[in-house]
């Protein structure tokens, strides 16, 4: 490589010959000169006959320049010049080791880096060398080194992770793998970021004492994770950190519900040296609760997304009190703790009446999801009927003791548990020695994992009656075991006692730290409001999973429940990657990141070997041989020329000058077209297929996906044919046979559907199949889906063909999905049908789903007047409509029903002219005003 420039020679010795170019220069001096047109005249011919001495001429010095300019183009070029040249030096005396970084921060750059690493197993193949890689977000490692082929496959089948790496075991496996085999060169193409066994790693690395590191990536890492999110009194404020923090940066926040839209957005700005910053946006209180999910805009990875669950909505919490507020003395107020407590967390409303009957029903036209009553008695019938409603719909009622509360009769209507009349405390008839502390929390309490305060005491109390009950119902007591809150489920809501008061007059508690966390927690249970479900503790199945990208996708492959029993803490890992964990109507938010997670750049320790350090970009490397050789011929063609005017070529008869410059410009582009294309120059060959596409274009077609499967692949060559014949008896269409499709390499927009049935034979779609599946479907395609195994749950069926169509869904970009309703188009589009049977009739056909609407009569064909570009069912349908060469059906129907059968049928014909006509069935609900406008 030349010092200072970007430039290095494959073969520098070549460059001497440079050295002979004075040698050419004095042989292109002896050039002869052109021959000299003479008119006849003999006496001048034969003076220069006669002459005894005759002297060559010299060439004309620019002529003599062009020739020593395509000397020294040759010689260049033969000494292979190159741009940005790689670095080839990779090691012959042991294997290649790669080490692949493939969690969230390297999903951004993944194509780069598989590119990076198969230039690498290149040059191994070139050196003849075996290659072990490993992947250090992967669950199974397999680094045995083997040959360049099987390297490759393992290259093309990663992909990156939504998951932190773990480098400590992909070393391990690693090392293992390698056994006492030394490696020749460790090529290390990491994201960048440090973790915390990145260090156990890399010295793992320097265990093996290669020959020559490797280190890519690390010095132009870029990541960016969200970290932190906080529904604040006022806005939503965001924590975000970054790995890069050399320049200010700013990026757009977007907050979007549950169903994706996009209902707010914000400003993440970092300042120049900054590595965290702070975004907030701004809404109302009733849209941030709706915001399901944020990320950064540009950036799609796992680390940007921050998803949120009920827990993270405020709540409105009602306040009400036996008694009015003293505004000379707050600290006696039996609300002020309660307010304190709660206000950063919650919206806050107060009863503005000491008149129960009046503020109670006014405070719950709020719809708030708590409310507290501090030292309320008994309530009046017109004031506890309803609020008993309003708890047994979802809400939570929180109440503290007091003297009113202590007074009252027994067979208080609204408390969780049976209170004795009166209250214990130190000197009375129930009386303690000394004040009481707490006790350990139960285990099924939610309280529990919280550590127990031992500077908390209790000296008065409201006892509860004994009953056998009482212990389940008991969240926190005291080291005498008397309870101290007590809970009870009412409905779908619950009611919770405190059986001190809310101010310290009975107890310490109240101006204890401990008891915002005991509140924070009674607060966040009430997720049920309004009929909801929870899920905020127990063991949560996944539901929704983010992918490397940022996408939540059905859950499906390692994921195992999340353990939430006992307060026990959820962690991100391999078997509970980032996403949603519950169901739908209730589920528990698990994200990548939380506020005490760091992002910093991994350090790259000395080591004794030779290190190479280069960045994480694809392959700039730049040969200058064939743009030598172009221009060297360009240059060669122009003096061929040259010589030829000097020689008179061109003043024959019958030549003209528009054929020179013909020739000129011929060669020239000649020239041109081999500079263009430096490399391999090819013409474009005739397509495969040709014939079979022109053949397609004359009739409407329906085709079948070829999945292997030879008993599958019959069965829907013969229903589509069987279908085919029956809609041209049926219909105005006459389709042709039906085309089996190779979805690897044929052309799929001639087909309006493509029929494709699961099977377990058959090998899952390539990435480059799933991209020209998705590219039909978004162009107006349509794909039926069959899994063939009765009845399909898209929400997480065990099916094994079930199973098969979501890993192939999951790649997809489907819009959501729903059972056909029984006002679409699809059950009126030719034959008025409520069901889709085929050889099965169980399950249900699934299309894209539409929009919600109170008026079913308004509820359009689908979303955008068009057709929906995706179709699942269970049922069969090609083994109902197969019908072989001798008439007879190849498949009974189950139950052996022939009237299944022609409804099977008649479910393919509605399909196909739903697919063909799209809402124009729907559209005639308009039929009655356009003849109305016309006068008819």
């Amino acid at each position: 490589m030349i010092a200072g420039l970007p430039i290095a020679f494959g073969a520098p010795a070549i460059l001497l010959g440079l050295l002979a170019l004075p040698v050419i220069w004095w042989l292109l001096r002896l050039t002869p000169p052109r021959p000299q047109a003479e008119p006849f005249a003999p006496l001048a011919i034969l003076a220069l006959v006669l002459k005894t001495e005759e002297t060559p001429s010299r060439s004309p010095w620019w002529l003599t320049a062009l020739r020593l300019l395509i000397a020294a183009l040759v010689i260049l070029a033969l000494a292979e010049p190159v741009l940005n040249p790689r670095d080839k030096a990779l090691s012959v005396d042991g294997p290649l080791a790669l080490v692949i970084d493939n969690g969230w921060a390297s999903a951004p750059d993944w194509d780069t880096r598989t590119e990076a690493a198969d230039i690498l197993i290149g040059e191994a193949e070139d050196l003849d060398i075996p290659v072990a890689i490993v992947f250090t977000a992967d669950r199974r490692h397999d680094a045995t080194p083997g040959t360049f082929e099987r390297a490759r496959e393992q290259l093309r089948a990663a992909r990156p992770q939504p998951l932190r790496p773990e480098r400590g075991a992909a070393m391990t496996a690693l090392v293992a793998a390698l056994g006492q085999t030394r490696p020749g060169t460790v090529a290390f193409l990491t994201d960048g970021v440090d973790t915390a066994d990145a260090t156990q790693a890399l010295n793992q690395l320097a265990m093996l004492e290669p020959s020559a590191i490797r280190i890519i990536g690390a010095d132009d890492a870029q990541a960016l994770a969200l970290t932190h999110a906080d529904n604040g009194a006022d806005a939503l404020s965001i924590s975000a950190r970054r790995l890069d923090s050399a320049s200010a940066e700013t990026h757009r926040l977007t907050a979007r519900d549950s169903k994706g839209r996009e209902i707010s957005s914000g400003a993440l700005s970092f300042e120049a040296g900054d590595s965290e910053a702070t975004a907030t946006i701004s809404a109302p209180f009733e849209i941030r609760n709706d915001i399901a999910r944020l990320d950064v805009t540009g950036i799609d990875t796992a680390g940007s997304v921050r998803l949120l669950d009920d827990s993270f909505r405020r709540r409105r919490v009602a306040l009400v009190s036996g008694e009015a507020a003293d505004i000379a003395q707050p600290l006696l107020s039996p609300l002020y703790y309660i307010n304190r407590a709660l206000s950063p967390y919650a919206d806050l409303i107060e009863a503005d009446s000491a008149d129960m009957s009046a503020a109670i029903p006014k405070l719950l036209a709020q719809a708030p999801a708590v409310m507290v009553l501090a030292d309320i008695g008994i309530l009046p019938e017109d004031v506890s009927k309803p609020l008993n409603d309003w708890i047994e719909n979802g809400g939570t009622l929180i109440r503290f003791a007091g003297p009113r509360l202590a007074a009252a009769p027994a067979g208080d209507p609204l408390a969780p548990v049976l209170l004795r009349k009166g209250e214990r405390e130190l000197g009375g008839a129930l009386s303690w020695v000394e004040p009481q502390s707490l006790a350990d929390y139960p285990a099924t309490s939610p309280f529990a994992g919280l550590p127990t305060p031992r500077d908390v005491t209790v000296s008065r109390q409201v006892l509860a009656e004994p009953s056998a009950d009482l212990a389940a119902r008991t969240w926190a007591s005291l080291a005498d075991g008397t309870p101290l809150v007590t809970a009870a489920e009412r409905g779908a809501g619950r009611i919770v006692l405190f059986h001190v008061t809310a101010e310290a007059g009975w107890s310490n508690l109240p101006i204890s730290g401990h008891f915002v966390d005991m509140l924070r927690r009674v607060v966040q249970l009430s997720r049920a409001v309004a009929g909801g479900s929870e899920a905020g503790s127990g063991i949560l199945p996944p539901w929704r999973l983010l992918d490397a990208n940022g996408a939540l996708v059905p859950a499906s492959g390692d994921a195992k429940p999340l353990d939430l029993t006992a307060g026990a803490v959820a962690r991100v890992g391999r078997d509970n990657p980032p996403g949603l964990y519950g169901v739908e109507d209730g589920f528990v938010a698990l994200n990548l990141f939380d506020q005490n997670d760091g992002l910093e750049a991994i350090a790259i320790p000395e080591f004794e070997v030779p290190v190479t350090r280069a960045p994480l970009s694809r392959d700039s490397a730049v040969d200058f041989r064939p743009w030598l050789f172009g221009a060297a011929l360009l240059a060669l063609l122009i003096d061929t020329l040259i010589v030829l005017l000097l020689n008179g070529a061109f003043r024959r008869k019958g030549f003209r000058p528009a054929q020179a410059a013909t020739a000129f410009l011929f060669a020239a582009g000649l020239s041109a077209m081999l500079v263009s294309a430096p490399g391999s120059a090819r013409a474009q060959d005739t397509q495969p297929g040709d014939a079979e596409l022109l053949e397609s274009l004359d009739e409407t077609r329906l085709a079948y996906v070829i999945t292997g499967d030879e008993e599958a692949d019959t069965t829907s060559r013969y229903g589509l044919d069987s279908l085919s014949r029956y809609l041209a008896s049926r219909t105005a269409l006459e389709p042709g046979s039906a085309m089996g499709v190779d979805i690897e390499t044929d052309q799929l927009a001639l087909y309006p559907l493509i029929y494709w049935p699961m099977s377990e034979d058959a090998a899952l779609p390539t990435p480059a199949a799933i991209s020209r599946i998705d590219a039909y479907m978004k162009s107006g395609g349509t794909v039926l889906f069959d899994t063939r195994d009765r009845i399909i749950d898209l929400g997480g069926g065990s099916s094994v063909l079930t199973l098969k169509l979501q890993q192939i869904l999951a790649s997809l970009d489907i819009p959501p999905l729903e059972p056909v309703p029984s006002d679409h188009v699809l059950t009126k589009s030719f034959f008025l049908l409520d069901t889709f049977p085929g050889r099965y009739a169980d399950g249900p056909l699934w299309v894209e789903a539409t929009p919600d609407s109170d008026n079913p009569a308004e509820r359009p064909a689908r979303s955008g007047d068009g057709v929906s570009s995706i179709l699942i069912t269970g049922n069969d349908m090609a083994a109902a409509w197969a019908i072989d060469d001798s008439g007879y059906p190849m498949f009974s129907t189950v139950p052996a029903d022939p009237w299944q059968r022609e409804y099977a049928y008649r479910a393919g014909v509605n399909i196909v002219m739903y697919m063909l006509t799209g809402n124009y069935k729907a559209d005639q609900v308009h039929i009655p005003a356009l003849l109305e406008r016309l006068g008819q």
